[in-house]
């Protein structure tokens, strides 16, 4: 319950950050323009029965704007007099047009109106990529010191890779790191649109060829994926009267076979345990009159493992765990070689924190518009995540570090989605300024209302597929 509360503070703080800068980039140019803005809202306020929605509202003498807080936490919004937006208030549209409304200002400032959010975010996600290198700066192990390398299936072995292999290169480009998280999927799609791939292998260079489009959510989604870092079979602890424990396992074994299949990493354990998980978790509760009996207990495997300083084999028999939902595991730890891998630390000077900056939130942006792609596949439609996947990935402790940088990244999501050109979105509203201005013909306001409507039920569509899909993968149905 802990970690879930504090994953909810980070990204209740995080959005709550990004939508009032959105929205101020709207009001900040409105202001400029002499534009009104009647409401400037952190979360939506529907009204509920006699009740109009908000937790907090005010609004300063003199001003035309009420300020305030809604109940429904989704965002937010800037209402703006005269332009036809989510609030659909057909009712002002339809009075005549006053000098201070959106609809009476020429094309051009309509539009710095529009894209003033989405300016706002690009720019927040690279002052806080630049603020976050220049504070902590850069520490990350290079591609080339992770000497165990990794571990391949057997499509990338077809291709020419070999386990321990070290990719350091793709197309002639360095690999920065091969970590776990972002190093690693940006190392694999580094591999997936090359054609030449250079590892390390046995301290010399090797070119591996590859097609160059290989599909990058086949090779994460694999059992087992296109290449994970190697880990040994080396176990690390194994804690006290849990079922490992019991039938002998220790620290310092290192395990020589599961089920009779001979292995020699971690990575084959866990895929020996992943054939087991899915025999046991395909059998379907049997009726018993009235009653549903249970599934089997939970599955033994039979390891075979060399004791640390012993030269005989020891053969256990361990009762598997139920790790979470219908997941299983062996309840050991085995060794992480990254802990034992030499670290990079790169230091940035203020100034020098910028370019880099910039550099880094244009590889993320880059990254991410070009995995987009994938959405429009069965699998890429099912990867799609709601406020429960974006949650999950704040860290479970709370770490200013981690949070900044999940914070720039939400910032530069949050743009890019804002200015496609969809209708009840930014982009959608820019869309039609700019066909006015090279037709000099306005789109009319029914036809405006129409399509802010298509859009809004669009958005909400994408919504609940989104989060329907975390609800099923809780469930355990994805």
């Amino acid at each position: 319950m802990e970690v879930f509360l504090i994953r909810v503070l980070q990204f209740m703080l995080a959005i709550s950050i990004l939508v009032l800068l959105h929205e101020g980039g709207h009001f900040f140019f409105s202001k400029l323009f002499g534009v009104r803005v009647e409401k400037f809202y952190l979360f939506f306020d529907p009204s509920i029965w006699k009740w109009d929605g908000s937790l907090l509202k005010f609004k300063p003498k003199k001003s035309d704007t009420q300020y305030g807080v809604g109940w429904l936490p989704l965002g937010g919004y800037c209402k703006i007099a005269g332009m036809i937006d989510e609030s659909f208030d057909k009712e002002q549209m339809a009075q005549p047009v006053q000098p201070w409304e959106f609809r009476a200002k020429p094309a051009w400032q309509r539009l710095l109106i529009m894209i003033g959010g989405v300016l706002v975010n690009f720019l927040l996600a690279l002052f806080i990529y630049s603020m976050v290198l220049f504070w902590w700066g850069d520490t990350y192990i290079p591609a080339r010191n992770t000497t165990m390398g990794m571990k391949f299936n057997k499509e990338a072995k077809a291709l020419g890779f070999q386990d321990h292999d070290i990719p350091i290169m793709a197309d002639g480009e360095p690999i920065k790191s091969l970590e776990w998280g972002s190093a690693l999927s940006d190392a694999l799609r580094s591999i997936s649109n090359a054609q030449e791939v250079t590892v390390l292998r046995s301290g010399k260079e090797v070119v591996v060829k590859t097609p160059g489009n290989l599909d990058l959510l086949n090779m994460i989604s694999e059992t087992p994926a296109f290449a994970m870092p190697f880990m040994p079979a080396l176990v690390d602890s194994v804690a006290a009267g849990t079922n490992p424990a019991k039938a002998g396992l220790r620290k310092g074994d290192t395990v020589v076979s599961v089920n009779g299949v001979a292995i020699s990493s971690w990575n084959e354990i866990t895929d020996q345990i992943g054939i087991m998980e899915d025999v046991y978790n395909s059998q379907e509760p049997k009726a018993n009159g009235e009653q549903l009996e249970l599934k089997a207990p939970l599955p033994t495997a039979t390891l075979v493992v060399q004791h640390a300083g012993a030269e005989t084999l020891d053969t256990l028999r361990i009762q598997l765990t139920t790790l979470e939902k219908d997941r299983l595991g062996l309840g050991a730890f085995f060794h992480n070689p990254y802990v034992d891998y030499k670290q990079h630390h790169e230091e940035y000077s203020f100034l020098a924190s910028f370019p880099a900056g910039i550099a880094h939130g244009a590889h993320t942006l880059s990254s991410y518009v070009s995995d987009l792609k994938y959405v429009f596949t069965s699998k890429g439609f099912k990867s799609l995540g709601g406020f429960g996947a974006i949650g999950s990935l704040f860290p479970a402790t709370w770490d200013w570090h981690r949070f900044w940088e999940m914070t720039a990244f939400l910032s530069i999501i949050l743009a890019f989605m804002n200015i496609l050109p969809i209708p009840a979105l930014d982009g959608g509203h820019v869309l039609f300024l700019i066909y006015e201005m090279v037709t000099r013909r306005k789109p009319s306001e029914d036809f405006l209302i129409k399509a802010e409507y298509v859009g809004f039920g669009l958005l909400i569509l994408l919504m609940v597929v989104a989060n329907l899909n975390d609800i099923l993968r809780w469930l355990g149905y994805m």
